[in-house]
């Protein structure tokens, strides 16, 4: 991410999330101010000339996994509200709207992002004509300056109560210790405190092709100035998080996750095997 502007790999996420609003039926995430929070010309071009065809073979891939890991968020979100969490923090939150569109009374939700991001966030916003809710606080964080704790507790988080965070696209963007001192933040916190977030598996644990489809997407991220760097084993993973504090942890493969997302569709939507997400429980 260059200084001064938003996260690009934060914004194509949001315009593949806009294009499935337009593109795709039935709707794995139905979201409408998807369209709202992307660049105009963007969202105009969706509005008036959806594309008729993929531009490569990645698109489909690309826009099933980022519709499902926020479905997949919610979800988990809804269940918590149920069991009684009433904070929500959504980590790396980008052009996310679930603040903008949210069905709880009472939950209160953080956005934590780059403050660059946020600025851009919040002038899309203004343009749009949509109301910052009272219920959200934003949290700009330069991880680089300021610890995640201190960054929350400055905003207003009540650190002796549980929550729920999602954490969607930031992993593979970080180095090991500081996707640890998060994962270790987290199960600190009160019991019921849960976490969902997605990562991406070992390239060389993959099929050939899927391989393929993993190199692509590298490439354009690098190239965008934002570079994959970690990458975990499944196994490995769950043991990670129960050593660092969590009570219980979950992986979803692409299986389960199509299963569960995309079962019997016609066009064939889906996702590919390299991204998995993850339910870890205080």
């Amino acid at each position: 991410m260059k200084e001064g502007q938003g996260s690009r790999t934060a914004d194509r996420v949001a315009e593949r999330r806009a294009a499935h609003q337009v593109r795709d039926r039935p709707l794995v995430l139905d979201d409408p101010i998807a369209l709202r929070v992307i660049r105009p010309e963007v969202a105009q071009e969706l509005r008036t000339k959806p594309p008729s065809r993929e531009a490569t073979k990645l698109g489909p891939y690309l826009r099933a996994f980022f519709v499902m890991r926020s479905r997949f968020a919610e979800d988990a979100l809804a269940a918590a509200v149920a069991d009684g969490v009433r904070q929500y923090v959504v980590l790396g939150a980008g052009f996310d709207t679930f603040a903008y569109r949210n069905p709880f009374p009472g939950l209160r939700v953080f956005e934590v992002d780059h403050p660059d991001t946020q600025a851009v966030k919040r002038q899309r916003l203004a343009h749009s004509g949509i109301e910052i809710p009272s219920s959200l606080t934003f949290v700009p964080i330069d991880f680089t300056t300021t610890k995640l704790d201190d960054a929350l507790r400055g905003a207003g988080f009540d650190a002796t109560a549980p929550a729920f965070f999602s954490w969607l696209g930031v992993v593979p963007y970080l180095e090991r210790p500081a996707i640890e001192a998060t994962f270790r933040f987290i199960a600190s916190l009160p019991a019921k405190t849960a976490l969902a977030f997605d990562y991406a598996v070992p390239p060389e644990s993959l099929s050939w092709t899927s391989r393929l489809i993993v190199n692509e997407m590298a490439k354009r991220v690098a190239a965008l100035g934002e570079p994959w760097k970690t990458f975990f084993e499944p196994a490995a993973l769950l043991a990670d998080l129960r050593r660092l504090g969590f009570t219980s942890a979950e992986d979803f493969g692409a299986e389960p996750l199509n299963r569960r997302y995309f079962a019997g569709r016609t066009d064939k939507l889906k996702i590919g095997g390299a991204g998995h997400m993850a339910i870890a429980k205080v």
